[in-house]
């Protein structure tokens, strides 16, 4: 948690964006593994709430009354049963004391508030809810069926909350950097365990295990597969077997749920063979490309497609591609080997806030999705970079069987293709490489003072070192 000045200064922040009306944040409950009592671990608090309350303890609610210029921390003191299993926590007068809230109430005075905002006709704000039980809370307050609610969100609190989270403060970026040193220990671990004879799950595990080990969690479900044309692919009980890549995918939360989020593709003996490494040195083309080119000003769906020029005229060097580039990628001929955006918003979510709709996120009025282009629609972050912004970098070049057989049989994109000769890459596999980038005054740089190996020589000579 950071100082009670920053949530108070923040919330005063959001009064002014949104305007007037009261503002309801959701804090997030304990959510079942299998039984009421048995929790997933560790909790995981709504991050929106966290931004502007800071607080970790489920069943809080935050009300930001914008017109009395209020704000009043919703819940239930721990009573001593509780205390008994999980020992003494703060009341939630201190917890107030600690966000800098005006007042506490108990939970039972939030359907009071909410009966006379809508009584006196005042706009009731909040954000699209992700998790059920507020979804059924909401619809007991306001009256809105769990089926509407996205569409009755408050727009002008989700712009409000983007623009205000999309840009990082100092000490956020702190955070960040300490998200990256985690993710490095994690990266490396993977980097000394990958060896031909143990299993995907073993070497994710132990993956894991960095990241609940110096922080609070993984920022999202680790990927370590041998698999890498499958994105997100699962780790299975699957043997690394010589001669194959694994690609590893993962990040760490710090305590205060700040994220990493990197991507390596490493040999699983150790050693890249010819072909690996010329699909990869044009992934680590463009991933050096991208740090080359994004700045402030510069729509990062320009950055994307400027990417995806340079993969497709190398790709043409291999003869895997043909025609002219420009023409090529306005058909989305691209996609084939790489079906996703460069890189997506980051910052206390993995995917910043994708639950207030990526439309809102990644893209603005200037700048708009393509939802119809395969590969182009799954563009989660197009609009101008600002200095703040946090992006991942993360091209990647992939074969995968039933993509490359459904175009050859429709003849999509064969004037820019070569069906035949991709034929001999379909246990290829996958390849990424992914990295987050602090957007500078002046152009942009990476998160994290350590670099996780990633030019071919680097990891080959990590491997060997420590094994």
């Amino acid at each position: 948690m950071f100082d009670t000045a920053t949530y108070i200064r923040r919330r005063n922040e959001l009064k002014k964006l949104v305007k007037e009306g009261i503002i309801l944040l959701f804090g997030n409950n304990e959510s079942p593994a299998n039984f009421p009592n048995n929790g997933y671990y560790p909790f995981r608090q709504d991050s929106s709430f966290l931004y502007y309350f800071g607080l970790q303890r489920d069943g809080l609610v935050g009300v930001i009354d914008i017109d009395n210029d209020r704000d009043i921390l919703i819940g239930n003191d721990i009573d001593i049963e509780d205390i008994v299993w999980y020992g003494s926590v703060e009341s939630m007068d201190e917890m107030r004391q600690r966000c800098g809230a005006h007042e506490t109430m108990p939970m039972k005075a939030l359907k009071t508030i909410c009966n006379e905002a809508l009584g006196k006709h005042r706009k009731i704000h909040f954000l699209p809810p992700y998790r059920h039980d507020i979804k059924i809370l909401i619809f007991d307050l306001l009256g809105i069926h769990p089926g509407q609610q996205k569409d009755a969100a408050g727009m002008d609190l989700i712009k409000a909350v983007v623009k205000m989270r999309s840009t990082k403060e100092e000490q956020e970026i702190e955070e960040l950097e300490r998200a990256a040193v985690i993710g490095y220990k994690m990266h490396t671990t993977a980097m000394r365990l990958t060896k031909p004879g143990v299993t995907e799950k073993f070497v994710s595990g132990q993956v894991d295990g960095i990241a609940h080990s110096y922080g609070s969690m993984v920022s999202f479900p680790t990927i370590y597969t041998q698999h890498g044309e499958i994105l997100h692919g699962a780790p299975s009980m699957n043997i690394l077997e010589e001669g194959r890549l694994v690609l590893c995918d993962a990040g760490a939360e710090t305590i205060n749920n700040y994220c990493s989020d990197n991507t390596r593709t490493m040999p699983v003996n150790g050693k890249f063979t010819q072909q690996q490494l010329e699909i990869y040195s044009i992934v680590e083309a463009c991933h050096d490309y991208a740090l080359k080119i994004a700045k402030p000003g510069m729509k990062y769906a320009d950055v994307h497609f400027a990417v995806c020029r340079l993969m497709f005229d190398r790709l043409k060097e291999l003869g895997l591609a043909k025609g002219d580039t420009e023409e090529a990628v306005k058909a989305g001929a691209h996609a084939i080997f790489l079906p996703h955006g460069l890189g997506h918003m980051m910052g206390m979510d993995v995917h910043d806030m994708e639950n207030l709709d990526q439309i809102n996120v990644g893209f603005d009025e200037e700048t708009r999705p393509n939802l119809e282009q395969f590969g182009t629609n799954c563009l989660r972050m197009g609009r101008r970079l600002e200095a703040g912004f946090v992006v991942t970098d993360e091209p990647g070049i992939y074969f995968i069987p039933a993509l490359i057989d459904a175009w050859k049989a429709k003849g999509h994109c064969k004037d820019f293709l070569n069906f035949d000769k991709l034929e001999a890459y379909k246990d290829f596999g996958g390849i990424r490489i992914e990295d987050d980038l602090l957007i500078t005054k002046d152009g942009c740089r990476f998160i994290g003072k350590d670099r996780i190996p990633y030019h071919p020589k680097d990891i080959e000579a990590f491997m060997a070192a420590n094994q």
